[in-house]
């Protein structure tokens, strides 16, 4: 029989549903853990503390999500890390043996969710389950005793809570250990877990749901939180890792991987375009109201939304991927967020593919916060991110392409380029990621680089930028209307290699000052 611990106040399960208040998660509405989950939580900036050239749209939007509040429904894990050093071989195997220096324990699975949403200052309801073991009491405690948590963690004894332990040295994973039980939760403790969730979800302004499939959202446990939402008239959240996405049928926003999507569809998501078409089939296919679609570990990401016309392409722009983990739970937090506050998904998926970027250049197991969204939106922060090297240029357009982008290349003055829009949306309706070379470094190519239509700003060098062609290898090469179809440079390499030249109509100018 489920039951839960009497012993410990931290395993302390309310008996009552209705004793969740609203008023008490506003009240202890925080930016982030007091503790080694997050580090120090940091002091809110005030309007005077933003720069005024920050984009209004964006900047408001993040300003907004302190406002949600979000019920969490889904499989906790207890993350735990292992560092030392690894300096010899043991003489009982040819193992490393790891001299060990410190321990961490983290919230994982959809307690990483909540840990990405009271970094951003949102209020959270988390209903979970929990083993009778130290594990799950290690978990609760690190759950239960953080502000801005209405922790709602049930335990079914002789369960075993989901233990991951890496161990690590010198930055290197050298082995990872699972514990954990992946039958579905006993059917009366899945009934309370339903019945709290539902009386629960009134107080709160979004529902997610977090499927590491271990078991608390199996059977048709998603169809009756989905139900009870909707009867509260709250908006549902899906980030499901594998399986069966009909269970889900007809989420508001069902958040996944394009390696999930390839599985649930059988379709292929190498590009683009075939991610786009398979995530229209899979929302065709189960009533889901709009799909968020990670691509490349954290390359870029797609928006299939029910109410646009067009899917958006938006790329995640990380500085240099150092660890993708994580990258998924910042951007299922910041579109729960971003629901709940009210926010349109165009703009909410902007600001996930933002979050996804900035977890992404963090090492480990990483969170986002207010202060690096609007820090990232800061003058000058886009173009600089833009403008690189030709060695850059080529790093970054090998990432492009393994993660199935078709990558373009203009060569152009980038006084000539940054004047016509038309031109460079012609030129990035040909291609996944545009390129421009321009022969020098200067105030139009950062102009140009803060455009949205263009990813990437290099300099060639000398009359001709044929070593630039060689080096990037693109896929379509544009060619500058200003000059004669007979003069397009490198047109004959890129077509050795199977590419296309292609030449933009002339557009109209953007207006001066603009």
């Amino acid at each position: 029989m489920p039951r839960r611990r009497r012993a410990a106040p931290s395993w302390h399960v309310p008996a009552r549903p209705d004793r969740f208040r609203p008023a008490a998660l506003r009240h202890n509405r925080c930016l982030g853990y007091r503790s080694a989950m997050h580090g120090p939580a940091p002091v809110p900036p005030g309007p005077d503390q933003i720069p005024a050239s920050i984009p209004d749209s964006l900047a408001e939007a993040v300003r907004q999500l302190r406002r949600a509040t979000a019920l969490v429904v889904g499989d906790a894990m207890l993350d735990r890390y292992v560092f030392g050093q690894a300096m010899r071989i043991s003489p009982e195997a040819p193992v490393p043996v790891l001299t060990v220096e410190r321990e961490v324990a983290l919230p994982g699975g959809a307690g990483n969710v909540v840990r990405n949403l009271t970094a951003l200052g949102c209020a959270v309801a988390f209903v979970s389950v929990v083993g009778d073991d130290q594990e799950g009491s290690d978990l609760t405690g690190l759950i239960g005793g953080q502000p801005g948590i209405e922790p709602w963690l049930l335990v079914q004894g002789g369960r075993a809570t989901t233990t991951k332990t890496r161990f690590l040295a010198a930055g290197q994973q050298l082995l990872r250990t699972d514990r954990e039980q992946t039958q579905p939760i006993h059917p009366r403790l899945a009934d309370r877990l339903v019945r709290i969730a539902a009386d629960t979800a009134a107080a709160t302004g979004v529902m997610v749901l977090s499927d590491y499939r271990k078991g608390v959202l199996a059977g048709d446990t998603p169809a009756r939180l989905i139900e009870a939402a909707r009867a509260a008239g709250r908006r549902v959240v899906v980030d499901q890792k594998g399986g069966d996405q009909a269970r889900f049928a007809g989420a508001d926003l069902l958040v996944m991987e394009a390696e999930e999507l390839a599985e649930g569809t059988g379709m292929p998501t190498g590009n683009e375009a075939e991610v786009a078409l398979a995530a229209l089939a899979l929302r065709a296919a189960h009533g889901f109201g709009a799909i968020m679609v990670l691509r490349g570990g954290a390359e870029a990401l797609t928006l299939i939304d029910g109410s646009a016309a067009d899917p958006l392409h938006i790329p995640c722009e990380a500085v240099e991927v150092m660890d993708r983990a994580g990258a998924m739970d910042a951007l299922v937090a910041t579109a729960a967020a971003g629901l709940s506050a009210g926010l349109a998904l165009p703009v909410i998926a902007r600001l996930g593919a933002l979050a996804a970027g900035i977890v992404a250049g963090k090492a480990g197991i990483a969170v986002v916060r207010e202060e690096e969204f609007l820090e990232v939106l800061q003058p000058g922060r886009l173009a600089a991110r833009k403008l690189c090297s030709r060695p850059q240029a080529a790093e970054r357009v090998e990432r492009w392409r393994r993660a199935g982008c078709r990558v373009g290349l203009m060569v152009a003055g980038g006084a000539m380029a940054a004047r016509y829009a038309g031109l460079l949306a012609q030129a990035r309706g040909w291609c996944d990621r545009l390129v421009v070379a321009v022969p020098e470094v200067g105030p139009a190519a950062e102009r140009l680089a803060e455009l949205p239509e263009v990813d990437l700003v290099t300099r060639f060098a000398g009359e001709a930028p044929h070593d630039l062609i060689r080096q990037l290898r693109p896929d379509v090469l544009v060619q500058d209307p200003e000059q004669a179809p007979e003069t397009v440079a490198g047109g004959d390499l890129v077509q050795e290699w199977g590419g296309q030249v292609r030449r933009p109509a002339r557009a109209a100018p953007i207006p001066a000052g603009t």
